[in-house]
């Protein structure tokens, strides 16, 4: 069975695509980036934007009755891969213990000229 999960506390999507698709106990989270999504406006510094791409990814996991527990894979686009250590360590703090498999890698843009992208996948426990 396949779901589409949307969240008015995240971004609208900007193209032909949903905020997340739930398919049997997997939650597949297309990749956000750091818009408010209640002013539409993307923070200026890496450390802020993080922080929104975070907000976001988390108002869609609560939207499908889930949380940072329940990640197991993520991905992070970086337009500069010298922000990884500022990014690594915002990312870890929303986490407890179990951290989800991840890659990170540098493009060489991402929309709205953001500085960061991250997409993930979840499962029910």
């Amino acid at each position: 069975m396949k779901k589409i999960i949307n969240t008015e506390k995240a971004p609208a999507a900007i193209g032909p695509y949903s905020q997340a698709i739930k398919v049997n106990n997997f939650l597949f989270v297309s990749g956000q980036i750091p818009v408010d999504p209640q002013t539409g406006e993307i923070p200026a510094s890496i450390d802020d934007q993080t922080h929104q791409v975070m907000k976001n990814i988390e108002a869609i996991l609560s939207e499908a009755n889930l949380n940072w527990n329940n990640l197991v894979k993520t991905t992070i686009f970086l337009q500069n891969l010298s922000d990884f250590a500022t990014v690594n360590e915002i990312y870890a703090s929303y986490f407890s213990d179990a951290y989800p498999a991840r890659e990170c890698v540098q493009v060489s843009a991402l929309p709205k000229n953001v500085l960061i992208e991250i997409s993930v996948i979840a499962t029910e426990l």
